[in-house]
Formats: structure tokens, C-alpha cells, sequence
């Protein structure tokens, strides 16, 4: 299913005056709070939480993993969605899995640990869980759902939910338009983000495509069937995908094609899953909504989400029995 989202509108001075007076006082009431999850772990053993406006009555969780490179604090500036948890009685996390494209078994030990402290804290249901990642986060939680999927008993969660915000999900892909980015060097930004990738990939288990047995457990999807089927478990999971369309504005800037986009291998596990039966699949496609907090445009962010919209959703698969 494609779904189209439009969140522009153009406020007048005297609303958008109020609208920030109101949104200051609103988030001076959402504290982010520190949690240390292993006092071992500097870089990723800690997460941060939104707490509920009455955290004695949480409905669920919303686990928001970050980039790559990234760290929890980095991504709420960048995103509403806690705000809109607030009032909602849904828990806010951000965790990041650091220099990590995908959830091999270092960066799956890690994030449970995280989730059992969590569970163990909070006292939530294990079924109350969605996960949602940005750019290397979507492949991660993408993958780690699927795994407790494929794996109820030795994973803690089962989750309703995974949804990726401009995410790279088949590593094999990735390493393909990483290389095509390294050797063309159209754009000096893309390059540059290309070499420093292609290091960490092959630094970790080799490339990709000499390393299929290897990969094919580690990518949460493959445009070739052949090296990995891991959707199949997401059959029965609510999965959406966001994405800025916005092609011209990836010529213009990076001189890449739609072959170039995140969106070209989503869209493609959409369709899959669709094919399979799983109704609650769905490709969220919006135009010009990519900006970052600092006010550049750019398709590749958090707030190509539609927050309201988003939470809702979320309401509507905790109170279903799916």
C-alpha cells in the first residue's frame, strides 16, 4: 500500500508566534531522562526516555534507533514523535547502535540488554513494542524485528510494529551503490560518505557479495532472493517505510538517480509483503517534507514523518489484538 503525506502548511505570524510560546511551555514538560543500561559500555550502553505525562499507565513503547555514527542525543532535535507519545501514555526511547549498518550479533546483544532493562524498569508488555530507525537505525530495528519474529523464545520482545525513516535495508545493495558512489565521484559529499562506509563494511566481514552466507543474516532485506528471504518474517508485523520522493532535488544535489534512493529497495519489501498477505505493509511517500533542525532541506530526515499521523497509527495497533 502507498500512502501520500502532506504536512506543509503556511501559518500566519500571530499563529506560528503562539504555536512556539506553546510548543516552548509543552516540551519544558517532557524531560529526557539518561538511563545507563551497562556501566561497561560508554558508547552503547545507555539510552534515553520521554517519559508519559503519567508514566504509571504506560500502553507502549516507542524504541527510536539512530544513524549511523549517531548517538541517542541526536535525534530528538530532530524529530516530534515523543512530543505527540506524551500525552498518549507510550514511553519514548532513542538508542543508537553506533558505527553499525546492520544488527550483527555485538549490536543485538547490546540492544537487548537495553530492552530487558527497559522491560524490567518500566514493567511493559513485551507485545506493547514498536521500533522505528533512521537511515542505518531502520536497517537495524528492521532486522532485530525480524529476528524476534523468527526467534520468539530467545528474543525478549514481539514487537507490533517497525517502521524506517529513509533507511538503507539490503547490504548488499548498499555496497553496490556505495562502490558506484566511490569510483564515479560525481558528488565530492557522496564520496566522501561512500569510502568511510565501504571501510566500516569491509572492516567488519568482508564485502558483501564475496561474503553471502555471512550477509545474508545480517541484512533485513536483499533485493536478490537468492542471497536472503528474511522478510517472510515480517509477514505478520505492521512494516511502513518513509520516504521524501523527492528525485529532483537527489539529481541536483548528489547527481544520483531513483537507482541511487533507499526508496527503490523499500518499495520493492513492500510489494513483497504485500504479495504475501501482509495488509498492514505500507510505503509512506511524501514530497519536500525533509528538513533538518537546523533548517536544511534535506530528504533524508526524521521529520519526513508525519508525527500526529504516526502516533496514531501506533494508538491503533497497540488497542488491536493482531
Amino acid at each position: 500500500m502507498i500512502k501520500i503525506q502532506n504536512k506543509h502548511f503556511k501559518p500566519t505570524f500571530l499563529i506560528l508566534f503562539i504555536s512556539l510560546l506553546f510548543c516552548h511551555s509543552f516540551l519544558l514538560a517532557q524531560p529526557i531522562k539518561k538511563i545507563i543500561a551497562n556501566e561497561n559500555d560508554i558508547q552503547n550502553g545507555y539510552y534515553l526516555v520521554v517519559e508519559p505525562l503519567n508514566p504509571d499507565s504506560i500502553s507502549g513503547v516507542l524504541l527510536l534507533l539512530a544513524g549511523f555514527g549517531q548517538i541517542p542525543e541526536d535525534t530528538p532535535p530532530e524529530t516530534k514523535l515523543h512530543n505527540q507519545a506524551y500525552t498518549e501514555h507510550i514511553l519514548s526511547v532513542f538508542y543508537a547502535g553506533g558505527n553499525k549498518l546492520y544488527a550483527d550479533s555485538v549490536t543485538q546483544v547490546k540492544l537487548t540488554l537495553v530492552i530487558n532493562d527497559i522491560l524490567k524498569r518500566y514493567r511493559v508488555n513485551r507485545n506493547s513494542f514498536v521500533l522505528g530507525g533512521y537511515s542505518a537505525g531502520g536497517m537495524i530495528a528492521m532486522r532485530y524485528v525480524e529476528l524476534c519474529y523468527e526467534f520468539p523464545d530467545q528474543y525478549p520482545i514481539q514487537p507490533k510494529a517497525i517502521f524506517t525513516v529513509d533507511s538503507p535495508i539490503d547490504v548488499f545493495t548498499i555496497y553496490d551503490q556505495l562502490e558506484e558512489s566511490a569510483k564515479n565521484k560525481y558528488s565530492e559529499l557522496a564520496t566522501e560518505e561512500a569510502v568511510r562506509a565501504i571501510a566500516f563494511i569491509k572492516n567488519d566481514y568482508g564485502i558483501p557479495r564475496e561474503n553471502i552466507n555471512v550477509y545474508s543474516k545480517l541484512t533485513a532485506f536483499s533485493m536478490n532472493p537468492a542471497y536472503s528471504q528474511n522478510e517472510k518474517y515480517l509477514k505478520n508485523c505492521a512494516v511502513r517505510t518513509y520516504h521524501d520522493v523527492d528525485i529532483a532535488w537527489r539529481i541536483n544535489n548528489r547527481h544520483q538517480t531513483v537507482h541511487g534512493s533507499n526508496y527503490e529497495v523499500t518499495a520493492e519489501l513492500i510489494n513483497r509483503l504485500l504479495l504475501m498477505g501482509n495488509k498492514r505493509a505500507e510505503f509512506m511517500q511524501s514530497f519536500q517534507t525533509g528538513f533538518r533542525s537546523n533548517g536544511q532541506r534535506h530528504p533524508h530526515s526524521w521529520s519526513i514523518v508525519n508525527e500526529p499521523e504516526c502516533i496514531k497509527w501506533m494508538n491503533e495497533l497497540l488497542k488491536s489484538h493482531d
